[in-house]
């Protein structure tokens, strides 16, 4: 992923750090509306954070069940809550 910034517009950079970021937000939702598969959102976090908020973020995530669905329970099918709205790409809904 040398290229994510000839791919991506920095809107859409700053989308990507920011679900990677939420703990509830799984790698997989980001790989559904961006592409970008779990290794290569870790080389753009590498990349665009600093260097200790990187390291934190990286503690933090490892083994967190709610970021791999591997590790979720089974009953967690879908990486949205029942309740919230539907999301179409980047658009999130104003309340």
């Amino acid at each position: 992923m040398d290229n994510y910034k000839e791919k991506f517009t920095e809107r859409e950079i700053d989308r990507i750090i920011e679900m990677a970021w939420e703990d509830r937000t799984p790698f997989g939702a980001i790989e559904f509306q961006f592409g970008v598969k779990e290794a290569d959102v870790i080389k753009i976090m590498r990349l665009e954070m600093k260097a200790s908020s990187f390291r934190m973020w990286r503690k933090r995530v490892q083994g967190r069940k709610t970021k791999h669905r591997k590790l979720r329970n089974d009953d967690v099918n879908g990486f949205r809550c029942s309740r919230q709205r539907h999301i179409t790409g980047n658009k999130i809904s104003k309340r």
